[in-house]
């Protein structure tokens, strides 16, 4: 078990100036700037007292987790494994375009809870909910890899929505411009439609962008799928997004994992053309990546085609949809969408 000395990372500026109430403000501030830089430790902190930094040492940790592992794939995408305090092991993953623009994928659960069949993650199982301190953490780390980043993307293990509380501590830490100062209009949260989740989202923040798995807006073939849909129904999935459209005023993204010969029939193009009326809605085609032991209903799943692909895409272009395809990164360590799992490389991207 890792020292359980509180940790500082997973504070906001005004929770370490109470925490640190025989240090003058000032003091905290600077502080927060530094673990929000990465510092590696309080004696790294140059501009803090000597004895303020033994002080700060003896009492606390500047991290609760640590880096135990990390793989390169040659596209650029950087996965690491991080062991928490309890001896649970997240991943996080950051992607680059080529063009010096990384984004970092973050987990907001140890494993998940929402046992979708085309997922590796949900084949673990779910442990626990991850503290916002272990949520910026995941940042902090993957940026000494790559360097600056631009966008963030809660895309990671778990289902971002059943976190909600520790998720806004995060991210407001993370939008501190106190500290790290990113855009709120960077980040983006994917949930699997979780309709009580949207709804707080939209009345309560953070503003930031929303992105919704919902890859078959057939309501049958849906449920075989992502249990979720059970407790979450279409319907009431898409009264929630018009609920947070209203509020926030942001276009919403439709994430449809292209999963070979099973969601890429007539019919599943025409009830996500249905499903998309009266939202301002754009929908981000993602051809499945290879996962290992996962099937759907005894039968293994297969990538889709490129003509498979080509012909949804242009078919949902047809029906009047806005519609994208998501660029495939990490293949090679398995650091794909839905390949989050077990820390070891993929297949080539080929």
């Amino acid at each position: 078990m890792r020292d359980r000395k509180p940790a500082l990372s997973g504070l906001s500026l005004q929770d370490l100036q109470s925490a640190l109430k025989d240090v003058p403000p000032y003091r905290g501030r600077q502080i927060f700037q530094w673990i929000s830089r990465g510092v590696p430790s309080f004696q790294s902190m140059t501009d803090i007292p000597l004895s303020l930094r033994a002080s700060l040492d003896r009492q606390y940790s500047l991290y609760s987790s640590s880096i135990s592992a990390h793989l390169d794939d040659p596209d650029g995408t950087v996965k690491l494994q991080i062991l928490l305090y309890d001896q649970e092991r997240i991943e996080s993953v950051l992607l680059s375009d080529g063009a010096d623009r990384r984004t970092a994928c973050l987990s907001a659960q140890a494993g998940c809870p929402m046992a979708c069949v085309f997922c590796k993650t949900g084949t673990r199982g779910f442990s626990r909910n991850l503290t916002a301190g272990e949520i910026v953490e995941q940042f902090l780390y993957l940026r000494s890899f790559g360097g600056a980043i631009a966008n963030i993307v809660i895309m990671g293990m778990g289902e971002p929505l059943l976190n909600l509380p520790e998720l806004r501590k995060a991210l407001a830490i993370l939008t501190d411009p106190e500290g790290a100062g990113l855009s709120k209009r960077r980040i983006t949260i994917s949930t699997s439609g979780i309709v009580q989740g949207i709804r707080e989202l939209a009345d309560a923040g953070p503003d930031v962008r929303l992105a919704v798995s919902l890859t078959t807006a057939d309501p049958e073939l849906r449920e075989r799928l992502m249990p979720v849909t059970k407790a979450n129904p279409l319907s009431e999935l898409k009264d929630a997004l018009l609920y947070y459209q209203r509020r926030q005023g942001q276009r919403i993204t439709l994430e449809t994992v292209l999963l070979g010969g099973v969601n890429t029939r007539e019919k599943d193009l025409q009830s996500l053309a249905q499903f998309t009326q009266g939202l301002e809605a754009i929908v981000n085609v993602i051809p499945w990546n290879p996962v290992e032991e996962v099937s759907f209903e005894g039968k293994p799943l297969r990538e889709p085609f490129r003509n498979e692909i080509e012909r949804f895409k242009g078919a949902l272009e047809k029906l009047g949809l806005k519609v994208t395809q998501r660029f495939r990164k990490g293949r090679c360590v398995a650091g794909a969408c839905g390949q989050l799992a077990d820390f070891r490389g993929g297949e080539s991207a080929g």
